[in-house]
């Protein structure tokens, strides 16, 4: 089981981008899923959270600007950036708490990092 991102790229400031990530293999139940970015230089840090039942959650630094949205048929998330910023430039991360079929904990898993750049 594994947490696969899609998405992401290089758009002038004011423009938009996707990423999208989806929870892949033997999956019994996912619960809430989160989109993290670390900036060049700094610490990681959270930008959306969304939980089962579809609700959202943002940082101030994005409110307004971004989307987040879920597919539980899909397993998958996905966060719709729009009117972005040279400081929303970073690697994004997809994390959530997951069951495996079979499994009887949750596990936290991450996605591998999706580069986000945003030129002035």
């Amino acid at each position: 089981v594994q947490l696969q991102a899609s998405g992401g790229g290089l758009v002038q400031a004011g423009g938009s981008l996707n990423v999208s990530c989806a929870a892949v293999g033997s999956v019994l139940a996912v619960n809430t899923m989160t989109w993290y970015r670390r900036p060049p230089g700094k610490q990681r840090g959270l930008v959306a959270t969304i939980t089962h039942d579809g609700q959202p959650a943002y940082a101030e630094s994005v409110k307004g600007r971004f989307t987040i949205f879920r597919d539980n048929a899909k397993n998958s998330v996905t966060l719709l950036m729009d009117t972005l910023k040279p400081e929303d430039t970073g690697v994004y991360y997809c994390n959530s708490n997951l069951r495996r079929s079979g499994g009887s904990v949750w596990e936290n898993v991450w996605g591998q990092g999706t580069q986000v750049t945003v030129s002035s």
